[in-house]
């Protein structure tokens, strides 16, 4: 006989998951750069990511009327809050050879 955690209820307990720490970066100062990094994040959302927006962390609940419904005005929103990490790639130098 397997003998489980029990709270003083005589409830099983459950395991919460860790929250995760909330990290704020700088908004792209390209607008060009935002536009890719939002469209990427709209992506995720669309595949079923969880919006990073406060309020909108259950994704069965009705957004309120101030928050944005669709996917890509919400990753446009989290990334104008700073809320979406990107990574910028340097850029490789041209090889130096002959044409031939």
């Amino acid at each position: 006989m397997v003998e489980e955690n029990l709270t003083p209820d005589n409830q099983p307990e459950e395991t919460a998951a860790p929250a995760q720490p909330v990290v704020k970066v700088a908004p792209p100062e390209s607008r060009f750069l935002f536009v890719d990094v939002a469209a990427l994040r709209a992506k995720q959302l669309r595949r079923g990511a969880r919006s990073r927006l406060a309020g909108m962390a259950d994704p069965t609940a009705e957004p309120s009327a101030d928050q944005p419904r669709k996917p890509e005005r919400v990753a446009m929103e989290e990334v104008r809050q700073g809320l979406v990490i990107f990574d910028i790639p340097a850029v490789r130098p041209e090889p130096d050879g002959e044409d031939q």
